[in-house]
């Protein structure tokens, strides 16, 4: 009985133990939502989300100039990224002997681990130093660079879930392998690629620094991928260093509408985990 108890009382204080890291562990999260919440969404109106930005040191305007630029570079960087990612996490996982695979892991597992200031950086000297001009495309290549290696190790993790007897199974009835690798295996997975997707997508849509060296930033509307845009993370960046109280106001709106797209992307990613385990039940 005394073992019993002792057995039960350790456990209970695990299962505590647990509990408070959970709760220390979204506290910030919390308090950094409430903050936001509490100091930003008093300027959050139609007129934010449809008008450019007003004169320096007038009150008015908007950030739809920033939502837009945010749309059309996160939005380029995933036409140039995912696909990218996709095909050499299938390929990784596909081949896992190879020594291109061996390679395609390590410089992923590199390109993971390097600051996103980096990249950025070097976005800069390869093409914005080449073409003499920052601009949009830019900062999407920056962006998909950063996309790229995190989609293809949750792509290859994925299709690694896949057991090899339905592989076996297809190539049995006269699939070649890459049409089995195609209808089969990624079809099986698309939830969880798309989930890696989305996830991936949020990372890069809140990052500051690659879009500094490449986009710079507009205080205009633009939907010209040549020249420079503006993007809700530098539109936080330059209005929470400004000068002015009406464009610190707007920085805790506009990162608020930032923390909001972040989840929104996020909880698609749930979603589409949720229908991958409905897929598998």
């Amino acid at each position: 009985m005394n073992r019993r108890m002792l057995r039960r009382g350790i456990s209970n204080l695990m299962v505590g133990l647990m509990i408070g890291a959970v709760v220390v562990a979204l506290l910030p999260l919390f308090f950094i939502l409430l903050d936001l919440v509490v100091k930003g969404a008093s300027s959050l109106s139609a007129e934010f989300f449809t008008e450019t930005p007003a004169p320096a040191g007038e009150s008015g305007g908007g950030v739809v100039h920033a939502i837009v630029g945010t749309l059309i570079i996160v939005g380029t960087a995933s036409l140039i990224g995912l696909p990218i990612g996709i095909a050499a996490g299938i390929y990784c996982a596909e081949y896992p002997t190879s020594r291109l695979t061996w390679v395609t892991r390590f410089v992923a597992d590199v390109m993971n681990g390097t600051p996103s200031i980096v990249v950025g950086v070097f976005a800069w000297a390869w093409i914005v130093a080449t073409q003499k001009h920052f601009s949009a495309l830019a900062g999407s290549a920056a962006l998909a660079f950063l996309m790229i290696p995190m989609v293809l190790r949750t792509t290859e993790e994925m299709i690694k879930l896949v057991p090899n007897s339905l592989r076996e199974a297809a190539l049995a009835l006269g699939y070649p392998r890459w049409r089995t690798s195609l209808s089969i295996v990624v079809r099986t997975t698309l939830p969880g690629i798309v989930t890696g997707s989305l996830l991936a997508v949020a990372r890069v849509a809140g990052e500051t620094a690659p879009l500094l060296f490449t986009a710079l930033g507009s205080q205009y509307l633009s939907f010209d991928l040549n020249q420079p845009m503006a993007a809700l993370p530098l539109t936080v960046f330059t209005y929470a260093t400004g000068p002015y109280e009406e464009w610190h106001r707007y920085a805790w709106a506009a990162a608020l509408v930032l923390i909001l797209v972040v989840f929104v992307l996020s909880l698609g990613a749930r979603l589409a985990i949720r229908q991958k385990f409905s897929l598998n039940d």
